[in-house]
């Protein structure tokens, strides 16, 4: 098993690398305050939230709504669907997340120190998920669904 950090939230990569398309199994864990910007990728997520109350913010149709979401809640997200977290309670929230060893690999390669990212760590993030075909929303986008990047 590896911990990475990513931007402040952690993921405990619990199944060996192998092939981009085989499955994975992970551990991630959003910090009290946190947040997982707007985003989007190719590969489906499938949370299932282990403790924590956290709030997932998917595409319902024809907008974007946020979801509340406490142990033992279970929220798949499609490729392509844009999604994001945010964690507004005063405790960490931990979730089981099924996908794809991509995003694993993915995950490894963006991992930063900890704490607060730096403009460089941010900026390597946005070059390696352009270099995997991953959307970012922009500052904007993200203060348009309640979401205010930190600096």
């Amino acid at each position: 098993m590896e911990t990475v950090n990513v931007l402040g939230p952690t993921v405990e990569i619990l199944t060996p690398p192998g092939d981009d398309d085989a499955p994975c199994a992970m551990r991630g864990a959003i910090p009290a305050g946190g947040i997982v910007p707007l985003h989007s990728h190719p590969e489906p997520e499938t949370f299932i939230v282990i403790s924590g109350d956290v709030e997932g913010l998917v595409h319902t149709g024809y907008d974007l709504r946020w979801i509340p979401l406490g142990a033992g809640d279970v929220l798949h997200v499609p490729g392509d669907a844009r999604h994001a977290w945010r964690n507004r309670s005063a405790r960490p929230a931990v979730s089981l997340v099924v996908t794809v060893q991509r995003i694993a690999r993915f995950f490894r390669e963006v991992a930063t120190a900890g704490g607060p990212p730096s403009e460089e760590e941010v900026r390597h993030f946005l070059e390696v998920a352009d270099r995997f075909g991953y959307w970012n929303a922009t500052p904007e986008e993200n203060a348009a669904v309640g979401l205010a990047l930190g600096r």
